[in-house]
Parts: C-alpha cells; sequence; structure tokens
C-alpha cells in the first residue's frame, strides 16, 4: 500500500513538473518575441546633415535611422528615392526625420518656384541698404511693406499697405545658412495675385519701405492714426452775399403848379 502510494505521488511530481516546465517555456518565448519585436523597428529616412531652407535635396543629405514601431511621425519618408530631388521649404536640423509636409516637389525650372505656395505669387523688388533693412533680410523672414508718397498739396502720406509678407530668396540667394547682414540689391518676396498689384502701384506712385517682423508675434499693429499724415483740408472760399439792389424809380412830372410822382420799375 505504501509502495502503490509512494508511486502515484512520484507520477503526480513528473506531470506539475512537465507543467511548470511547459508554462516558463511559454513565458520565456513570449517575452523574447516582444523583445524580437522592438528590436526590430521602423526604418525612416532622416536628415544626415543640416538641410537650409531652400536647397534641393540630395542623397548626400540622406540617412536610415531605426525607431521603436509604432512611434514614427505621420508623413515620414521609408525611402530614400522618395524625398531625394525635392526641396525644404524650412530648415531642417542634422537628425531629424523627414516629414512630407516639409518638402515641395521640384520637377522643372529654378528651385524657387518649388517654394512658392499656392495660389500665392513670387515678385522682387529692388532695395538698397535702408529699405533692405541694412542687409538683415534672410530667406524665411518675414516683413511689412510701408508706401510713402505726396498729395496734391505737396504733403507727405506714409501708410502700412501689406503685412507679414514672407522673403523667398534676397538676390538670387533662396537659402543660407549664415545670420550675418548681407548687403543685397533685390528682395524677392510671397503675396497674393492682389498684393502684388497693390505693391507695384504703390512703387509707381511713390517710394516703399521694407520693416522687419518678428516671427513669433501673431497680432496685426494697427498704426496710430497721429503718426499718419493726412492731405490738408481743402479751403473752400464762400462769396459774400450781395446787397439787394432797389430796381424801383421815380419819376416826377411838373405841369404848371401841378406836380406829380410816379414810380415806374426798371
Amino acid at each position: 500500500m505504501a509502495r502503490k502510494r509512494g508511486i502515484i505521488l512520484i507520477a503526480l511530481s513528473l506531470v506539475m513538473g512537465v507543467g511548470a516546465a511547459w508554462t516558463a517555456n511559454k513565458w520565456v518565448a513570449a517575452k523574447s518575441a516582444a523583445e524580437d519585436g522592438a528590436r526590430k523597428g521602423t526604418h525612416v529616412v532622416a536628415a544626415a546633415m543640416a538641410i537650409p531652407y531652400g536647397t534641393k535635396v540630395e542623397p548626400r543629405h540622406l540617412k536610415y535611422v531605426e525607431i521603436p514601431e509604432g512611434v514614427a511621425p505621420s508623413g515620414f519618408y521609408s525611402s530614400v528615392d522618395n524625398v531625394n530631388g525635392m526641396v525644404a521649404t524650412v530648415a531642417i536640423a542634422r537628425g531629424e526625420i523627414l516629414i512630407a509636409d516639409r518638402f515641395a516637389n521640384h520637377e522643372t525650372g529654378s528651385t524657387l518656384a518649388a517654394l512658392v505656395s499656392e495660389n500665392m505669387r513670387a515678385l522682387t523688388v529692388r532695395v538698397n541698404d535702408v529699405i533692405g533693412v541694412a542687409g538683415f533680410l534672410l530667406p524665411g523672414n518675414t516683413v511689412d511693406v510701408l508706401s510713402s508718397r505726396k498729395t496734391n498739396d505737396r504733403r507727405a502720406v506714409t501708410e502700412t499697405i501689406l503685412r507679414n509678407i514672407k522673403v523667398l530668396a534676397v538676390d538670387q540667394t533662396a537659402s543660407t545658412e549664415k545670420n550675418e547682414p548681407v548687403i543685397v540689391r533685390a528682395v524677392t518676396l510671397e503675396m497674393t495675385p492682389k498684393e502684388a498689384e497693390i505693391l507695384v502701384k504703390a512703387r509707381t506712385e511713390g517710394e516703399i519701405q521694407l520693416t522687419l517682423r518678428n516671427p513669433l508675434e501673431e497680432e496685426v499693429i494697427e498704426p496710430e492714426p497721429e503718426l499718419v499724415a493726412k492731405p490738408a483740408p481743402k479751403v473752400v472760399r464762400k462769396r459774400a452775399p450781395r446787397r439787394p439792389v432797389n430796381s424801383t424809380t421815380t419819376v416826377t412830372v411838373i405841369r404848371g403848379t401841378k406836380v406829380e410822382t410816379t414810380k415806374a420799375k426798371s
């Protein structure tokens, strides 16, 4: 009896040992699979070096990096062929993951054409060291445009005609890696067709001046009324009222000793 009980206990021990080993094996296999999946990750395209604004992307600018699966940003590139030859619409830092919203397609023509937003136009204006804000205008900055002209009575009138206009290029450069001032002769601005008409008209009527804006500024500041020179009011001269003229004439008729006076209208 004791021998039979011992055999049963040994059998139960073997069954329990096999079950524990099987459970442990499954747990280890699941953990290993999870770690392998995490190590596998996703390959995305990143910047191998800094890509300045307006630069046409070349293979030397690109590299592959691996990130955990499921954390890739929306619009990422999985192949360098998809971004090679496109133009950067913003400055890209080294190591940054490239996404489609920051690049524009470039097929033919100049790279500047690819930087112009949809339904917008690029207009170049001639500037000097004063109009060009002493050379501190760089591609990517935003400016306001002031117009100055003289009225018929030779008074100067200045007003802000355009606000928050983007600078696409200075001279023939659409990108720069320097922050030092550069004296330029022309600035290319991005604006709507209607704004382009306003600017060309202002240049014809008088002079224009560019003012550099803070890129973080969102509030539109209206000019103070007293700072804007208004044309002098016209002086209207009124004629003095005429005095009424008596149009009645008195006629005296003398007949001998008889005198008659009559009034006649002239």
